[in-house]
């Protein structure tokens, strides 16, 4: 297993290659986490126990994808003071993060337990689904605490250089949430509820593993008593950073809640259909996602040494094998999306099938734009820009949401797929103008 690696140093191409593959295979096994529950449910349990899981997912991304983002801005700080060998501030910041994050991560779990309610209502869920989805999320919102010790010490490895580590803990995870999953559900027949003590329990593993690997790999950055300290500067910076990558990851989550509101009004085949595609669509989205976060964290290291050259090389390196990877992963996207919406759905027939087939075939023609996006992304969060992204991002969502409840009646679920391919193309003319202008 790897360990540190110095970013500021060497070819920075193969350094962006060694970072993303094990970024990319992590994301796919996530995916595949993400995924268990709705195949399983798929067989062993009814449709409407599937719809539900979509529903559900949507909410707990929101959750989960705050925790993400915040993190997301949290591991440039690392990276930052990783590649400037501040290493006494590092184990501050350490302390911090930990002590503040998870307080905080406790209190969501509990509100969103509580605001479930409204939270359903306001999403149009439709009342034959609500208590299987209330179910489902009143069990696997009690696991927000391990998603932000996973997803803290995932940054934490990340910033030095290492991104293979949370991959071994995750491909263990995943294949605990399959069989308890398998186990649950089609042998005990606990339906989703079974599904989602699945979900909670391999959390629980991989957190556990994330904060005992971390130590053992990296006893020279662990927060030992002197670095136990307030430090006004360094909460002010994280509080900066955190708070709005935490909020960019909300927003297109409550934006993708609003779009799953949309598909809400059109019934339980549209709802599984939507389901089946955006499972599908995660995967593609995993390589894209990857390559944002390798960015990000090469052009982080060299930001806080101080390289400028480098982080310009970074951001060119970066945006062409992005491009070239987008390329690819559209035309495998357009191919294999009728199997692959046969595989999560069980059947190949109906209003669900050729509605997630479109929807999926029509966005691939786009993915090429969402990947040179995720080069700005991770190259302007890496140089602390991280409003503009947001604001980019904001802008997108907002675009996705109008358009999808204007045609959704009468185009269905296709509707969603431009609207989704047109804000791409606009948040990659806006970060250009961006970066080109002001960055330099």
């Amino acid at each position: 297993m790897e360990r540190n690696a110095d970013l500021t140093q060497g070819n920075m191409k193969r350094h962006m290659v060694r970072l993303a593959i094990p970024l990319i295979l992590g994301n796919i096994l996530q995916q595949t986490y993400n995924t268990i529950d709705a195949f399983v449910i798929g067989r062993y349990a009814s449709e409407l126990e599937f719809s539900s899981v979509g529903v559900a997912s949507s909410i707990m991304n929101l959750m989960i994808f705050a925790i993400v983002g915040a993190c997301t801005g949290i591991a440039i700080i690392f990276s930052e003071l990783y590649g400037g060998k501040q290493m006494n501030t590092f184990r501050t910041e350490h302390f911090l993060v930990l002590t503040f994050g998870s307080i905080l991560t406790f209190c969501i779990s509990i509100l969103a337990v509580l605001a479930l309610m409204p939270i359903l209502h306001l999403t149009q869920t439709p009342p034959e689904i609500m208590d299987c989805t209330i179910r489902y999320l009143r069990i696997v919102l009690i696991g927000l605490p391990f998603v932000f010790l996973y997803n803290l010490y995932n940054s934490l490895l990340r910033a030095t250089g290492n991104t293979s580590a949370s991959l071994y803990i995750l491909l263990v995870s995943v294949f605990i949430n399959l069989g308890l999953d398998l186990y649950m559900v089609s042998t005990l027949h606990m339906g989703i509820a079974g599904a989602a003590w699945a979900t909670i329990f391999s959390q629980a593993v991989s957190a556990i593993f994330s904060v005992l690997l971390f130590y053992i790999m990296q006893p020279e950055l662990r927060c030992y008593k002197k670095d136990c300290r307030w430090d006004k500067s360094l909460i002010q910076k994280t509080l900066r950073l955190s708070v709005v990558t935490g909020i960019h990851q909300t927003s297109l989550y409550i934006g993708k809640l609003m779009v799953q509101s949309a598909v809400n009004t059109t019934g339980t085949e549209m709802i599984a259909a939507y389901t089946a595609a955006t499972r599908i669509e995660g995967y593609a989205n995993s390589f894209g996602d990857s390559g944002a976060a390798a960015t990000s964290v090469m052009i982080a290291q060299n930001h806080g040494a101080g390289k400028q050259e480098r982080v310009k090389k970074g951001f060119w390196d970066s945006l062409i094998l992005l491009f070239s990877l987008g390329i690819v992963c559209s035309i495998i996207l357009y191919l294999a999306s009728p199997h692959a919406v046969a595989m999560i759905l069980g059947h190949t027939y109906g209003l669900s099938y050729q509605n997630a087939v479109s929807y999926l075939r029509i966005i691939a023609l786009f993915y090429t734009f969402c990947f040179i996006g995720n080069t700005f992304a991770g190259y302007l969060d890496g140089i602390e820009k991280v409003s503009i992204p947001f604001i980019g991002a904001a802008g997108h969502i907002g675009l996705r949401v109008i358009l999808s409840w204007i045609f959704i009646q009468d185009y269905q679920l296709p509707a969603v797929a431009f609207a989704t391919g047109i804000g791409w193309v606009l948040v990659n003319l806006f970060w250009s103008i961006y970066r080109f202008t002001f960055c330099h």
